[in-house]
């Protein structure tokens, strides 16, 4: 019988969590669904210092939020728990002393000015720095001198000499590290914490994990990781170590290339899918020239030989290239949701909306989709709907107004607006095609200046549309106020 695919996303709650961080749970969300697998969502808080609740719940809100669920883990339970490692440090300590009995961990006295010394004579030397072997061998006396001195020791694992450490990595093919290079390094700290590679070994076999897909900064870890498997006698996993992601610049994405976190995406109004369908694409090469994705497409097509080795590059461009079109798609109303923190923010917005003040505004939002990629951007195309304080927005719109033509296309319109009851875009679009008759003009002899004479710019939402929105009084009073400028 096949073996179930199991796949782990295992974050350390230490911050707002990670674009990087969601792309990880992106790729083993979409192996587990494609394959019938399970994904665990499991919670690395062995960093004491820096791990807290509160950056736990936000991996979970941004996971939930991205549509990324978990079969087994922290909130859900089940057979392999705890999925938090603090909850687990007896199991840890059963396996480290199954190691020191077996001589493949020792205890370790080094203080750390030592080992910094130490570390130190290497690199002047040239050297690699890695642990020379100091207490590799101790005798009971010496032991016994250092525990009377009060040293806490670490656990270090015994590094086999002179072995090759071969792997098959899912994104890279073939990868060999030397054992020689690695020195003994630490399991267990001074006090009693394992670290991070070795509690994930023991998480990821007794959790059953089939694939172990991570990204690339812990491709040099894994040598470590597989002797530790290799020792305890445990199945090794597949790995796959998916490229790091780069800014438009080529280095290391960071604050400066935009926003990093989850959480920042959602406050500025992106949607799910866009995100969603952009992180899939950071580092997985679909087949064919398709680029955008429903959630299903992405499952049905997902497989890990189609991630590259070469660094993603976080495109913003892309990003909001992708979430123009979900924002295109998605309701008014869902899109309106999003915007009113900003156009609060803004000042347009104050208070609580009554039911007619909110109809209003999705109609208005309505008109403003197709302009914006990300909901926070209303701000810098609303300005129309709520300013009635216009003027020219150039000297070319403020010259087109100066035709000759213009007194008797306002004379008429404003006329005709007077008369028409209800405003709505039928209406006046009947009456700008009924003034390009009667004057015999070209429709941008009428359109165009109509517009300026209502917004005081050349473009914009749809003049039929945009009138009815603003209302017969402020269009009117805001025609007079132009004009009276020319």
């Amino acid at each position: 019988m096949e073996q179930e695919v199991r796949v782990r996303f295992a974050p350390s709650p230490t911050g707002p969590f990670h674009i990087g961080g969601a792309r990880s749970a992106l790729f083993n969300w979409l192996l587990a669904r494609k394959q019938g697998g399970k994904l665990i969502l499991r919670i690395e808080d062995t960093d004491l210092e820096r791990s807290t609740r509160e950056s736990e719940e936000n991996i979970k809100a941004s996971l939930r939020w991205l549509g990324i669920d978990w079969d087994e883990g922290i909130d859900i339970g089940g057979e392999y728990g705890p999925y938090r490692q603090t909850e687990r440090l007896d199991i840890y300590r059963e396996y480290t002393e199954k190691l020191l009995a077996s001589g493949q961990a020792f205890h370790c006295y080094c203080s750390e000015e030592e080992l910094e010394a130490e570390r130190q004579e290497q690199m002047n030397k040239g050297e690699t720095p890695r642990y020379s072997g100091r207490c590799r061998n101790l005798s009971q006396a010496d032991r016994e001198r250092f525990v009377a001195e009060g040293r806490k020791p670490t656990v270090r694992f015994r590094v086999p000499e002179n072995q090759q450490i071969v792997f098959k990595d899912m994104v890279r093919g073939t990868v060999s590290f030397e054992s020689n290079g690695i020195g003994d390094f630490v399991i267990v700290k001074s006090d009693g914490i394992p670290v991070y590679n070795y509690a994930v070994v023991l998480d990821d076999a007794l959790m059953k994990v089939t694939h172990v897909i991570r990204a690339e900064e812990h491709l040099s870890n894994t040598p470590r990781q597989i002797l530790i498997y290799q020792a305890l006698g445990l199945p090794l996993p597949q790995f796959g170590h998916i490229s790091l992601i780069l800014g438009k610049d080529r280095t290391k994405m960071s604050k400066r290339h935009g926003a990093t976190s989850v959480e920042q995406y959602k406050n500025l109004g992106y949607l799910p899918e866009g995100i969603v369908n952009f992180l899939a694409l950071l580092g997985w090469a679909p087949p064919g020239e398709q680029e955008i994705f429903s959630v299903e497409e992405l499952i049905e097509n997902f497989s890990m030989d189609r991630v590259a080795k070469n660094p993603a590059v976080f495109d913003i461009d892309k990003l909001n290239h992708i979430n123009a079109h979900y924002i295109k798609q998605a309701s008014p109303e869902v899109v309106t949701e999003l915007a009113l923190p900003h156009l609060k923010a803004a000042g347009y917005i104050g208070g609580e909306l009554t039911a007619g003040q909110r109809e209003w505004l999705v109609k208005v939002v309505a008109e403003l989709q197709g302009y914006i990629s990300y909901a926070a951007q209303i701000t810098e195309h609303i300005d129309v709907f709520f300013n009635d304080n216009i003027d020219f927005e150039n000297e070319e719109a403020h010259e087109i107004m100066r035709d000759a033509d213009i007194p008797r296309v306002m004379e008429l319109f404003k006329n005709k607006l007077v008369e028409l009851e209800p405003v709505e875009p039928d209406g006046v679009k009947a009456i700008l095609k009924s003034i390009t008759k009667e004057l015999k003009l070209g429709g941008k002899k009428v359109f165009m200046p109509v517009r300026i004479a209502v917004t005081g710019k050349m473009h914009g939402p749809e003049l039929v549309n945009l009138i009815p929105l603003i209302g017969k009084e402020r269009t009117l009073a805001r025609m007079n106020s132009l004009l009276a400028k020319i």
